[in-house]
């Protein structure tokens, strides 16, 4: 049988084992059922833990009284925020680097005085079965001051608008070319951070243009989707020491946070990952690990929280609501002259939507002397916002790439075209203020141009063809490897990313790379926060990248200590040993050679075993381009939005394992799909979230989909020993534009809104 293989072009320098498609290397497990996932924890004594939660969206918590609750029978333990120790949330107290502000993290997990959205955890317990847990919920009594709400950010901006926090004022910093420094508003406010980017002088711009477009945006809260609901095992043991079992994108990550709102010192606590069905950004923070810390304290048993799918969806994070404005001006010869962006991102109940990345990422395609961009954080009676693979970028695409199709249109020039004329390369001048180094959007472009879907016929009435380009910047950081060989030639390989997409095997297959043998040999497991060094958490499209550098590095650890002791054995100096292909040979005696397994089984019989190890902190990232194409059929009965061919493209630097390349890829263009066509959080005036399960909430199946074409464009990354770019969070910035210029192209309706639904669709059909 023929192996397929992905459509892949501009490919660099080749390699035996990167850009091969071996087996992954937990498929037997996860196919089989034996993979172990947060839910599936069990041990003596374990305990149910429930949560429960605000029904009101904005409410002071006068009391709550727990007493009759606590005489049910099988109810071990119950715990309010007074169970946790007392954490500032103030900005001037959050300690320099640190990502997150504990005190909104710790009362996100359990509510403070107050609860600020519906579905706000206020109280938890543990019984001994989750039943009894759900009959000592009904029993606690909370005394609430119902308050006014606000849920979008419209209402939460204006002058009278009720305060979600008291002590939250407005900071604004200045970024870009011109240096960075804060300003404190100085009162209490809904707005939590306005960032400002300028590059050279838009007005002049905006002066020598010939055409300007300015259009408004608009797009709801969405879910990241994922199937594996947020669970969390905790024994807080005698001794005062911690383990947490749970699905995550990060145990380390885990392990700080937990330790930070239980006050614990981080040494003590020990976060154990799980197998993760899912993420996508959305487990990057705790929900219920605290929580069932508490809980295992009070109780002295192991206590287990797993969310319903409701209470996924009502209580941990989607991405933010959004409004946009953006205004491009451009000659009549098709190059743009300046830019202009105003964003506005709804970050749920506490500060910290992903609007900068929205600001930095807009304009990153395109080359602009001049550009201005204010984008602004709003809080409002919402669940704390999460990140969602490319973190703020989507919406943001969604409505530049608008306006450069419009421009286009209407200056009668080629869209593909005036994006090559316009595209950013070696060289360019971001607007947030780095200087790009070698990019391969130019190479997406013409790969763009060139395909064939762009100039076939889209075969019918009603339908249209659009694209849109995207940028994501990719991530680094951290990462640890340890690998041990073993006398049967095979390695062991600890590293400590949580896999979500086939990292291991990436992992796996960058180490075997340096050491010339199979991947098959190589065993990769991800180690607990006890286990391996430190590593960041998977997200951002850093773990090939950064766990697959560290893993790189450890091989040449073991390469090194191999050839160190086969020097040892022929009693020769190290100068005179070379390792190829996975073998040993002395330079000028063939008769002295050693294949990696030969010598592995003489290790522990030579000087003992061979462990190679690895830190690394690597931020050299990959920025990284893509371009989709799509075409649509618009039922002009219904509204309805069919999706007939979808081609994407994107440059990845490198594809490690081509078809999870591909797979990714095409993942991240099925839910922009979703986003662009059905999906969004449908809220009543209440703050009610009306279709909080997959039934109500609509997201594209098999049946509602094409097969997703991928086209792959390989430009070296000078920034990583095998020229990786991350992969997974970009396919998802250009699918509502892409689809939104096709609807576009279809009906010469301009849909401004998110999700372009049938409703809503047909709504414009019939007043045009």
């Amino acid at each position: 049988m023929l192996e397929y293989k992905p459509n892949i072009i501009l490919t660099g320098e080749e390699y035996k084992v990167l850009g091969t498609n071996p087996l992954r290397h937990d498929a037997t497990d996860k196919v089989t059922g034996r993979a172990r996932f947060g839910a599936d924890i069990q041990m003596p004594g374990l305990l149910s833990g429930k949560l429960l939660r605000s029904p009101h969206p904005h409410a002071i918590i006068n009391s709550i009284d727990v007493t009759e609750a606590l005489n049910l029978e099988g109810v071990k333990a119950i715990v309010t925020s007074k169970d946790f120790p007392e954490t500032s949330d103030k900005v001037s107290d959050v300690p320099e680097g640190e990502l997150r502000n504990i005190g909104f993290l710790s009362a996100n997990c359990l509510a403070r005085e107050k609860a600020l959205y519906k579905g706000h955890a206020i109280a938890a317990v543990a019984a001994t079965s989750p039943e009894i847990a759900e009959e000592a919920l009904s029993l606690i009594k909370v005394d609430y001051e119902v308050l006014q709400p606000v849920l979008n950010a419209t209402d939460a901006m204006k002058s009278d608008a009720p305060a979600l926090h008291d002590r939250l004022m407005t900071v604004t910093q200045m970024m870009g070319p011109g240096g960075t420094k804060d300003e404190d508003g100085g009162q209490s406010t809904n707005v939590g951070k306005t960032f400002v980017m300028r590059l050279g002088d838009p007005e002049e711009g905006f002066n020598n243009a010939d055409l300007i477009i300015e259009r408004e945006f608009k797009t709801v809260a969405v879910h990241q989707g994922y199937i594996e609901p947020h669970t969390s095992t905790a024994f807080w043991g005698p001794d005062n020491k911690l383990t947490i079992w749970s699905s995550s994108q990060g145990q380390f990550a885990v392990r700080e946070q937990t330790a930070k709102i239980v006050g614990l010192p981080i040494s003590q606590v020990k976060a154990v990952p799980m197998e993760i069905g899912g993420g996508f950004g959305g487990k990057l923070t705790v929900y219920v690990e605290p929580v069932a810390a508490v809980l295992s304290r009070k109780s002295g048993q192991p206590v287990k929280v797993t969310m319903s799918r409701t209470e996924v969806f009502i209580g941990s994070g989607p991405t933010s609501g959004t409004q946009i404005k953006v205004k491009i001006g451009a000659t009549k010869e098709g190059k743009i002259t300046a830019a202009q962006a105003h964003l506005v991102y709804e970050a749920g109940a506490f500060p910290g939507s992903p609007v900068a990345g929205g600001a930095r990422c807009m304009f990153a395609p395109y080359e602009i002397p001049n550009a201005e961009i204010e984008a602004v954080d709003v809080v409002i009676n919402a669940p704390k916002v999460a990140a969602y693979r490319a973190p703020g970028a989507p919406a943001a695409a969604f409505a530049v790439e608008q306006v450069v199709d419009e421009i286009s249109q209407q200056l009668g020039i080629d869209p593909i075209e005036f994006r090559l004329t316009n595209a950013s390369k070696e060289g360019t001048r971001q607007t947030s203020g780095p200087t790009f180094g070698p990019i391969g959007n130019i190479q997406v472009l013409e790969a763009a141009k060139q395909h064939p879907h762009y100039h076939s016929d889209l075969g019918g009435p009603n339908r249209g063809r659009g694209v849109a380009s995207g940028y994501w910047g990719n991530g680094g950081g951290p990462a640890s490897a340890i690998a041990s060989v073993h006398p049967d030639g095979r390695v062991s390989l600890i590293e400590g990313s949580p896999d979500i997409g086939g990292t291991r095997t990436t992992a796996a297959m960058q180490f075997a790379e340096v050491l010339g043998i199979p991947p098959e040999d190589v065993n990769p497991s991800v180690g607990d926060t006890d286990s391996i060094g430190f590593t960041s958490p998977t997200g951002g499209s850093s773990v090939t990248f950064k766990t697959g550098w560290a893993c790189y590095t450890a091989a040449l650890d073991v390469k090194r200590q191999m050839i160190d002791r086969a020097a040892r054995i022929w009693e020769v100096e190290v100068d005179q040993v070379e390792y190829t292909d996975g073998a040993l040979h002395h330079k000028s005696d063939p008769e002295l050679k050693l294949s990696f397994q030969d010598l592995a089984a003489k290790l522990n019989s030579t000087g003992g075993p061979i462990v190679g190890r690895a830190t690394i902190d690597e931020r050299r990232t990959g920025p990284a381009f893509a371009h989709h194409i799509v075409d649509v059929e618009v039922d002009p009965g219904t509204g309805k939005v069919s999706i007939i061919r979808y081609t994407a493209i994107q440059d990845v630097g490198k594809a490690i394992h081509p078809t999870y390349v591909e797979g990714q890829i095409q993942g991240g263009v099925v839910q922009g799909i979703g986003w662009a066509l059905n999906e969004e959080y449908a809220i009543t005036p209440d703050g009610h979230m009306m279709n909080s399960n997959f039934l109500d909430y609509r997201m594209p199946t098999s049946l509602d989909l094409p097969m997703i074409d991928t086209v792959i464009v390989e430009v070296t990354h000078p920034g990583h020993p095998f020229g990786v770019r991350g992969v997974a969070e970009l396919p998802l910035v250009p699918p509502m534009a892409a689809i939104a210029n096709a609807i576009h192209n279809a009906t010469g309706l301009r849909m401004t809104e998110l999700p372009m639904a049938p409703p809503k669709v047909l709504e414009r059909l019939l007043s045009k």
